[in-house]
């Protein structure tokens, strides 16, 4: 799996997590190990710029997904699809606002977006109330579970 961090802000993360943490995912996922994906870290006037273009809204937010080629989780007995997952992008400035509401650090909030972007690209959504349920539970065990393996704190 390949995953790559394109930094275009002045925030200061720890990489390395993030790369750890997009493949724990990608991997308990199921995801193909030959698949590529992209962080992409950006200031608040990149990601209005983005959020008005593709999601018609206004303002910054704080993770958006772009999937590539489509791949979903594999299943038991299958071989994943190969292919590029994606690009997911965040907005460090954004995630840090979040963060102090929420009562956690900022790169607690930012390993949470990025869990939260693959499972988009993934397929997984949260319009309707079970999708929600489904795909944040998912998203909090996967975090749970690999905060507990790095021995982080909040698992």
């Amino acid at each position: 799996m390949s995953v790559d961090v394109l930094n275009e802000t002045d925030h200061q993360l720890d990489e390395l997590e993030l790369v750890a943490l997009s493949k724990y995912v990608m991997q308990q996922m199921r995801v193909h190990p030959g698949a590529d994906l992209c962080l992409r870290l950006v200031d608040e006037a990149a990601m209005e710029v983005l959020h008005v273009q593709w999601m018609d809204l206004p303002g910054p937010t704080d993770v958006m997904s772009f999937p590539m080629d489509e791949l979903r989780p594999g299943r038991d007995g299958e071989d994943p699809e190969e292919g590029v997952l994606g690009d997911i992008v965040l907005c460090p400035s954004v995630a840090a606002r979040q963060a102090a509401e929420a009562g956690h650090a900022v790169e607690e909030e930012l390993l949470l977006l990025t869990t939260h972007g693959i499972l988009h690209l993934l397929g997984y959504d949260h319009a309707e109330p079970e999708e929600e349920r489904e795909m944040f539970e998912l998203q909090r065990q996967l975090l749970l579970t690999f905060l507990a393996g790095r021995g982080r704190p909040g698992a």
